[in-house]
């Protein structure tokens, strides 16, 4: 198991990583347009998570999301103490990815951050975009399983720019992203909400499948 527990932390350190750092260049090199920061940082995420996702996936399952292993421990498909294991070191990993973020791009390592993402739209945003997430990935395994890694990336990619939230839809990435006062920063006043709305977006997912089944 150490193998599973090493890919889920150093996994979701790179995700974020990737998620911070091209948010950072992106904004760097945008010149105050938003649109193209995005842009960047949307593609970038959603390469970052077909590499991670195509060669971590036979190591842990490639979770990188506490949600996402939440939904395999509630359907018995992985022990709890594995779950608790995975859920830490994700939310371990992502903090890791963004401080080292900020040494790369020569900032504060250790950041708060100011960005207001607040609001009713931004709330169901990640309410749905849970409940999209957690479907592309059960009916991928049930019925696409060789494309996980491209469906996930590909939805990830598109999410960031049809949602309100840019489908954030990961408590261990929201933590993280409250400690850099960087594009993709969220203020720490604004996390509970995001949290909530990710946790209903589970039960809502978990709701569907019983009435599916």
């Amino acid at each position: 198991m150490k193998a599973a527990y090493l890919s889920e932390f150093f996994g979701t350190a790179a995700l974020l990583l990737v998620v911070a750092g091209s948010g950072v260049m992106g904004e760097g090199l945008s010149d105050g347009i938003d649109g193209i920061a995005l842009l960047a940082n949307s593609i970038s995420t959603g390469a970052a998570l077909y590499v991670l996702i195509s060669l971590l996936a036979p190591v842990s399952g490639a979770h990188f999301n506490p949600l996402v292993t939440a939904y395999f421990w509630i359907t018995k498909s992985i022990e709890t103490r594995v779950a608790a294991i995975y859920m830490t070191l994700q939310c371990l990993g992502a903090v890791t990815g963004v401080l080292v973020t900020h040494l790369l791009f020569d900032l504060p390592i250790f950041q708060v951050s100011s960005k207001v993402r607040e609001g009713l739209g931004i709330a169901v945003s990640e309410w749905v975009s849970v409940v999209i997430l957690l479907s592309v990935i059960v009916l991928g395994l049930r019925f696409a399983k060789q494309s996980v890694p491209l469906l996930v990336a590909l939805t990830v990619t598109a999410g960031y720019w049809f949602t309100s939230s840019t489908f954030f839809a990961n408590p261990a990435v929201s933590i993280a992203r409250t400690f850099t006062d960087t594009f993709v920063g969220i203020s720490p006043t604004d996390l509970s909400m995001f949290l909530i709305a990710q946790i209903l977006g589970l039960v809502s997912f978990l709701g569907l499948r019983k009435l599916c089944n």
